[in-house]
């Protein structure tokens, strides 16, 4: 593994330890060049899933991209980074097992959705009104009259 720091490839291992229920194993490492620690995480490689946007054309599913929908949803919010990637890891679990290669983007916007709502309303309405693309005003205030209806 290479440092983050220094670049250097020499590091030792000082903690292993499972994640994610058990589908990851984080592992604490010390660079041994420059001696700053550091954390990697070692997942399964898994069967790919594509997701099947609005205009039909199917996009390889990234982590990188939903986490980061989320964590702009979440900016300058209360929400922390575990609870981002506890979003996060819920999505993927649901898509390996209810999924086996292609899933609607819709639904992987709906179940984000349906979780920021749990755990911060701003957030929610945030990523409502990129994903569901709010043209105008009367859009947002219908998304926050439903919202304060389900209060």
């Amino acid at each position: 593994m290479r440092c983050p720091y220094c670049k250097k490839e020499n590091d030792k291992v000082i903690d292993s330890r499972s994640s994610n229920e058990g589908t990851a194993i984080r592992r604490r490492r010390e660079c041994e060049a420059c001696s700053k620690r550091y954390t990697t995480y070692e997942r399964i490689e898994e069967v790919p899933i594509f997701v099947i946007k609005k205009d039909f054309s199917r996009e390889l599913y990234s982590r990188t991209k939903v986490l980061a929908g989320i964590r702009k949803a979440c900016e300058k919010r209360p929400v922390s980074l575990s609870d981002q990637e506890k979003i996060a890891d819920e999505l993927e679990k649901v898509l390996h097992e209810k999924y086996e290669k292609e899933v609607s983007s819709s639904i992987v916007g709906e179940f984000v959705m349906q979780r920021l709502a749990k755990v911060d309303q701003v957030a929610y309405v945030r990523f409502a009104s990129v994903y569901r693309e709010f043209q105008d005003v009367s859009h947002f205030m219908k998304e926050l009259k439903t919202l304060l209806t389900k209060k």
